[in-house]
């Protein structure tokens, strides 16, 4: 019987071409903008790493001014410093754990064709590799004994070792960075990220890390933080006197991979700040936050509420779409009243009918969906070509695919069915009667 009713509903549409065009055409646009700002705001705040995210925790502690909070609403910084964050790598009680901060270098290419450039380094532990498990397509991360040697090594970016060796095999190779020489000991395959999670402090969907190179190092060589930087008090000059401050600029991260190892690690940083308090630091009260990815990023407001505002228009469009699609569904079965009455007399049910007429709305929304479908993908075109920021989130995956296909057929249905239900009260006999 249903294709009985799939054949009625595309002879009954192919008659009015122009009306079933309008439909289809609303459907498709309703579709269009409501899955592409949805499309954004899904890959944004999706987990970025779901098979480990709720092991990697963000290490907060409140070491801000006692008589004024780092966030109005009370929360801690997002950063820690570097005493407190050399102090919790040698305690070592995380199961993984780094400390980090972002580098901008300048790059002397050994090429006499390429000019110097300036590059974004990740200053980071060896443990960074095994807890982001980013991939690699020659040699790997450098190990605990060169963290602790304060080892002249890096690990190149796909990008940057395309640019410097023509995406050769450079393990083994020199790098000049800033006048020093680096050993190159791994490079990095195609990161597919979408969303660097690992450092939101400069923007979630900034340009990823050309080059990955040890702590220890560049503490060694006196390289200071290109990324965000806040202190609180003024300290002495020097370099000495920069890393006894209590400036805020180390990112600290640990994976603890149980539930039992969360309390312990809470634990020990409760009882590590304690500590710090006797000696007249940490003078606020006791706020020590471990956020997991998902949490850490919804702190972050990594969906903006600019992103949720236009989903939210976007599915206004589509509503008033549907609302258009129910008046021309509605005048379309109006005029088949005639049709209808002579089918109830001819023993059809009531139900025979809202079934025929609410597969051929299904055929409108599936139509309109694939349309849309096509749409959706220019739609997200646009959105990286004015917002390059966008470009890793702007993309469809198969769960948007399918979404978009079955909110269109059941967007066309919703919308047939108020028409169906008035098809469905037409009496025979007063249109048999009229005819």
């Amino acid at each position: 019987m249903f294709s009985y009713y799939l054949q009625l509903g595309l002879r009954s549409l192919r008659r009015n071409p122009i009306l079933t065009a309008l439909m289809v055409l609303g459907i498709a646009l309703g579709i269009a903008a409501s899955m592409t700002t949805l499309t954004v705001m899904h890959l944004m705040g999706s987990d970025p790493i779901p098979w480990k995210s709720s092991n990697l925790h963000y290490v907060q502690m409140d070491n801000w001014d006692p008589n004024s909070p780092y966030n109005p609403d009370g929360s801690p910084p997002d950063q820690v410093t570097y005493r407190d964050a050399v102090a919790l790598m040698e305690a070592g009680k995380a199961d993984k754990q780094v400390a980090m901060f972002k580098l901008a270098l300048p790059v002397q290419p050994v090429n006499p064709e390429l000019k110097p450039f300036r590059a974004l380094a990740r200053v980071t532990y060896a443990d960074f590799f095994a807890m982001f498990e980013p991939p690699f397509a020659y040699g790997g991360g450098w190990n605990h004994d060169q963290d602790a040697q304060h080892a002249r090594v890096v690990v190149l970016g796909n990008g940057i070792n395309e640019k410097l060796f023509g995406g050769q095999n450079s393990v083994g190779k020199t790098v000049r960075l800033d006048g020093n020489d680096y050993t190159i000991v791994g490079v990095l395959g195609d990161w597919k990220l979408r969303s660097r999670y690992y450092d939101l402090t400069v923007g979630a969907f900034a340009d990823p890390d050309d080059m990955f190179m040890p702590f220890t190092t560049a503490i060694d060589l006196k390289q200071r933080s290109s990324g965000n930087n806040s202190c609180w008090t003024s300290s002495a000059d020097g370099w000495d006197a920069y890393l006894q401050s209590d400036c805020v600029w180390i990112q600290m991260w640990v994976q603890l991979d149980s539930p039992a190892r969360l309390a312990e690690y809470q634990s020990f940083l409760d009882a590590y700040v304690n500590e710090q308090k006797k000696s007249g630091r940490f003078q606020r009260p006791l706020n020590n936050r471990l956020p997991d990815v998902n949490t850490w990023m919804a702190d972050q407001k990594v969906v903006s509420g600019d992103v949720k505002v236009q989903t939210g228009l976007g599915f206004a469009f589509l509503a008033v779409c549907l609302v258009n699609t129910i008046g021309l569904l509605l005048a379309k079965f109006t005029r088949k009243a005639g049709e209808i009455g002579l089918r109830r007399a001819l023993g059809a049910s009531r139900r025979d009918i809202f079934g025929q007429f609410l597969i051929e709305s299904g055929v409108v929304g599936l139509s309109g969906g694939m349309i849309g479908l096509l749409l959706t993908g220019f739609g997200l075109i646009a959105v990286r070509a004015l917002y390059t920021n966008y470009k890793t989130v702007a993309q469809l995956d198969w769960v948007m695919v399918a979404t978009t296909v079955l909110l269109a057929v059941a967007a066309a249905v919703l919308a047939g069915l108020y028409p169906t239900w008035r098809a469905c009260q037409v009496a025979p006999a007063a249109q048999l009667k009229t005819q």
